[in-house]
Formats: structure tokens, sequence, C-alpha cells
């Protein structure tokens, strides 16, 4: 049987204590539901399952409560080797954050949108502690992964996709922003692709999700309590550091491979991903749709065009606000390190929690039994000042979330991720291209040999040279690619 969320060892938060500059550890409230999250121990193995089926497993205070303290205690436990993060149910591992509860409590006034900022406070210590967790942490997106269930996920050093996984930030369709380190992942995307996510909300299903980099590997959902199984004999070296136990989680991983699905096409890829690149590398919204309306009249492939039109129609459909808003979010968050990103979110939550789009978003999408069109203010891109965008980035006072980490310590303020676990990236595809004297078979023999021949690699390195190569006369690749 699972074990119940309440912390047993009363010298946790004592323990955990030491490792804060600042924060105190979260604690249980009494009205929290004590059977949101359950924990279950197999061996060296640590589960964590979001148990809220009937609300798609949507992360509340009372979860990030009992999951917090837990974390801290198994980074203290010489017992505890993996962490591993799932949702009950067949449908969702997380499908966001319960913003209906923050739109209601909003409209009590100030000290209701104060309630709402605190969550996102303890919401984001929970995700920076994952992002700087120094043992393996494997998230299970099986399901619904959207809003706040990326972030219990996309910062993990491996995230498993499967084919129930459905990926999206969806923030802009709600009057909100890509928070929960949106900021940190969706610019480190290949390309373009983290600003479309952000700004169309757009959904990622099963398989592309790993092509994208969203998730790291691939299996069948009907693997997954035998992977857990193996997971759970396996036995680190003391000295063994983090990159080797994550090769070796990755080789174990790859004994529950069957293949990727053929009904499944890349969906970001080929003439779509040049249009994506060319349309969302500008900074400014109305550049953006400028481009897509380029591509809408003059774009050779036909399904470019009507794509261009059916980004043109979401765009304005979307919160004029939250889409500016994203877009600076997105060209800023390059520059912002991982916990910079969670203090600067903190803020805009803030700011959002004032705004009216936000109730007006969540009320329509969400909380009315008959979803509805949200009122918009201001109604239209064209009304969203560049004034009013800055206000939104502005600081003000001093308020700020208690991260539970040093930051003086190099690991816990990083500018990259440190672990690559996924597929060969575009850039490493290009390194090895531009070294000259590379055919494809021989490229595609480097990455398979590289990787072990996992799956995958093959299907990504074909389409990033098809995107981004020709050959010589004697066959020989040469990258032409850019933007």
């Amino acid at each position: 049987m699972p074990l119940k969320a309440k912390i047993l060892n009363p010298a946790v938060s004592g323990q955990a204590a030491k490792m804060s500059t600042a924060a105190s550890i979260p604690k249980e409230e009494p009205e929290d539901d004590p059977d949101d999250v359950l924990f279950n121990s197999i061996y060296g193995v640590r589960t964590i399952e979001l148990n809220r089926p009937q609300k798609l497993n949507s992360l509340n205070a009372s979860m990030a409560r009992k999951i917090i303290p837990r974390l801290l205690e198994w980074e203290k436990s010489q017992l505890a080797s993996i962490i591993i993060i799932g949702g009950a149910g067949p449908r969702a591992f997380c499908a966001g954050g319960d913003v209906a509860t923050l739109a209601q409590a909003n409209t009590s006034g100030p000290s209701g949108r104060a309630s709402s900022q605190a969550y996102f406070g303890l919401e984001y210590q929970l995700d920076h502690l994952i992002a700087t967790y120094p043992k393996p942490y494997i998230a299970y997106m099986d399901g619904i992964t959207m809003g706040g269930g990326v972030g219990l996920s996309v910062h993990a050093p491996i995230r498993i996709a499967t084919e129930r996984t459905l990926f999206a930030m969806p923030e802009t369709t709600i009057g909100f922003f890509p928070d929960v380190g949106g900021s940190f992942f969706l610019p480190r995307l290949e390309g373009r692709m983290g600003t479309y996510l952000a700004l169309t909300s757009e959904r990622l299903k099963g398989v592309n999700a790993f092509y994208a980099g969203i998730a790291t590997h691939y299996i069948d959902s009907s693997s997954l309590s035998s992977l857990t199984a193996r997971l759970a004999e396996l036995v680190f070296k003391d000295y063994e550091d983090m990159h080797s136990r994550l090769q070796t989680i990755a080789a174990t991983i790859a004994e529950f491979d069957t293949g990727l699905p053929h009904n499944e096409p890349m969906l970001l890829a080929g003439e779509l991903r040049r249009a994506i690149d060319r349309c969302f590398k500008h900074d400014t919204i109305e550049a953006i749709i400028d481009a897509l309306q380029r591509e809408e009249k003059t774009a050779e492939d036909e399904g470019v065009r009507k794509w261009a039109t059916q980004t043109l129609t979401t765009l304005s459909e979307r919160s004029p606000t939250s889409v500016k808003v994203a877009l600076k979010q997105i060209h800023d968050g390059r520059r912002w390190n991982i916990a910079e990103t969670f203090q600067r979110e903190y803020h805009l939550a803030g700011k959002f929690m004032e705004h009216p789009d936000f109730g007006s978003g969540v009320g329509a999408r969400l909380i009315h039994k008959l979803p509805t069109t949200p009122v918009w203010d201001p109604p239209t891109l064209d009304k969203v000042t560049e004034a009013d965008v800055q206000r939104m980035f502005r600081v003000e006072g001093t308020k700020k979330v208690d991260l539970l980490r040093d930051l003086a310590l190099r690991q816990n303020v990083y500018g990259e991720y440190p672990y690559r676990m996924g597929l060969p990236r575009e850039e490493e595809v290009e390194d090895v291209v531009r070294q000259g004297g590379m055919r494809k078979g021989k490229v595609f023999q480097k990455f398979l040999q590289a990787s072990g021949g996992r799956v995958g690699v093959r299907e990504k390195v074909e389409e990033v040279i098809a995107r981004n190569c020709r050959a010589d006369g004697d066959g020989f690749l040469v990258w032409v690619g850019g933007e």
C-alpha cells in the first residue's frame, strides 16, 4: 500500500532547514486533503503519485506542501536513490495548477490576490527544488501534462512520454503567462519552437513531445509499472556521479523500447519547422503577424499556408496582454538563470492576479459549465502598449519567493540545464556536419553509436539533415541551414 503523505519523521524539517539560506520548509495545514499525494518506497526507488484523478491531478497548495518536505527528506536519505513522479489514473499526469480556485480567491480583493500569489511562491519553490535536485528524478508524463504539470516534469533530467502524453502550455488562453519555469525551458528549445508553443498554446501529442525535446524518452504506457520495478533493482556505487547514474537509468529505460509509432509523423519538422523559425524569430508580435501573413500568401507549401492562417486566428483569440508579455518573457528568459527565472515569474504572477484577463479567461474556459468566449481587456493586440507590457515586468517592493536552495552555489543558479538526456540537438548535428567530409550515413552512424542505437535518433538526425543540409558533388554534407 502506498504511504500516506504525512511526514513521519519530525526531524526532517530541522535537517532540511540547514540547506536553506532563508526559507522555512512548508508544513501541512489542518484543512489539507491527506490523500491527494501518495508516496511509496520500492527498494531504492521513491515514488510520488499525484492523486486527484477527478481533477486531472491538478496541483494545489496541499499537494505542494506534502511533496517539498518529502523530497528534502529523500535527498538526505542514503536509502533513496531514484525519485519517480507520476499521476493517478490513465487520463493525466497533471493538467496544471488549480487556477479556478485562484481566480475565485482573487474576487475577494487584495487578501485573495495575496493568497493566490502565495500559492505561486509555494509552487515555484517546488519547481526550483526539482530543477536542482541532486538525485535522479524521473517524470512519467503519461497523459495530460500542462501548466503546473509541466513545472513538475520538464526540469527533470529524465522525462518519459507515452502514447497518452498531451503537452501544452495553455496560459495565453486563460489570460496568464507560461510560468513554472517556462521562461527558462521554452527559449532553450530548438529554433523558435519555444516561442511558438508559448504564444499559441499549441499541443503536442504522444511521440511529438519526445521529438520536440519536451520529453527525453518514449515508451508505451503499459511498460511504466514494469520499468518502475526494474529501476528499483538498480544499485549505484557510492562514487558514481549524477551523470553516470543517469546513463545507467537511460540504459534501463532502453530495455523497454518497443519502437516509435509509425502513424504519428514528426509534427514540428520540414517546411513547417522552417516557417515557425522564420515567423517566430521576431521580437514584436506585429512583426510575427506580418511574417505569418506573408507565409499565408506566398508559401509554396499548401500545408504551411493553412498553418499560417490557423495560427493568425489562434493568436487573435488569445489574451492580447498574455501574448505580448509571453513574447518578452521568452526573449528575456534566454538570459535568466534558473533561480532568477522563478523570482521574476513570481512577480509576474502577482501582476496577473491583479489583471482582469486572468479572471475572465479562467472563468470562461474553466469555471462556467458551458465554456464561453473570454472578454479581454484590452481587447486586441494593438491596444496593448509597450508601457503596458513593461509595467507587468516592473519589480515593485522587496517581496520575493524564498527558494529552498543556497543561491551562492553554482548548481542552484545554472544558466543551462546540466544534463542532456534526450535526442541529439540540432546544434550537435550542425557541429558534426561542419567538420566536413561527412556523408549522411556516416553522420547517422556517429550519433547512433554515441547513443547506443536508441530509438528516435535516426529519425531526429534525418529530419535535421533534410532541413538544413545539401550534398556537394562528392556526396559530402554541407550545412546551409539557419534562420
